[in-house]
This record gives C-alpha cells, sequence and structure tokens, in this order.
C-alpha cells in the first residue's frame, strides 16, 4: 500500500509544470467599470444578437472597448488597442461587422473568439485580443477588469 502510494505521489509531483501565462507585454492591466445602457440610441444595436459596437470612452479600458451581443443575454468586451505592438496613433483597432483590424500591420480579429485570424507564421509570439468581464442585468451591460 505504502508503494502505490508514494508511486501516486511522485506522478503528482512529475505532472506538475512550472510553465507561467505570460501576459501581454505590449498592454498593461488597468482597473475600471464602464456601464452601456441599452435604451441609449448609441449602445441600442447590441439589443440585436451578432451586433457589435465600438466604445470611444477614456475611462473605458485602454483604447476604448469593443462589445459585442453573441445571443441569449451573453455579451463579450475586448480592448480596442491592437494586443501586438505597443500602443500608438495606428493602434486603435477598427471595428467591421464582428471583425476588428489594426491599421498598423492589418491584423483582423474574432469578437467572438478574441482570436487574431491572420496570425503570421514566422514563429513570434502574437496574442489575441485582451478580455474584459461583462455581466448584463435589466438593459445595461457593465464592462469591468
Amino acid at each position: 500500500m505504502k508503494r502505490i502510494l508514494c508511486l501516486v505521489f511522485i506522478g503528482l509531483f512529475l505532472s506538475c509544470s512550472t510553465d507561467r501565462v505570460s501576459s501581454n507585454p505590449y498592454l498593461q492591466d488597468i482597473g475600471f467599470r464602464f456601464d452601456l445602457n441599452l435604451s441609449l440610441p448609441l449602445y441600442s444595436p447590441l439589443t440585436n444578437a451578432g451586433s457589435a459596437v465600438y466604445v470611444e470612452n477614456k475611462t473605458a479600458g485602454l483604447r476604448g472597448i469593443f462589445v459585442i451581443n453573441t445571443g441569449f443575454d451573453t455579451f463579450m468586451a475586448w480592448e480596442a488597442s491592437c494586443p501586438n505592438h505597443v500602443p500608438n496613433e495606428c493602434s486603435t483597432m477598427s471595428l467591421k461587422g464582428q471583425i476588428v483590424t489594426c491599421s498598423c500591420e492589418g491584423y483582423e480579429y474574432n469578437l467572438y473568439t478574441g482570436q487574431l485570424l491572420n496570425r503570421p507564421e514566422d514563429g513570434s509570439r502574437y496574442y489575441d485580443l485582451l478580455f474584459y468581464r461583462s455581466t448584463f442585468n435589466g438593459n445595461v451591460v457593465s464592462v469591468s477588469n
């Protein structure tokens, strides 16, 4: 019995990893909370599933946020600054449908998953969109970090 217990312990010890999740070196982790009232005309497109809006506000994210209604009263929120370079004059991405594009390099990201769609195959590390928490209550979407 002691041998089996010892083997299980050694197996658990060897299966542990020291790998750490690396955070994005280009985007700061800031704290904020921003409410979107879907009754306002600016945010009313979010009442339809599949619709997305860009919120250009200095109190929401680093360069604003993108919010998409993914259906069934669920919303996803993402940072509007391109995650693959230092924020600069061209790093605020543009919205077209459910895709956002960085004007610096032409990187495209999906707002449903946050994934980089045209990831270069050069062996370098590329980051997906920075995710923000979102909750829906009544007619208000709250986005925070």
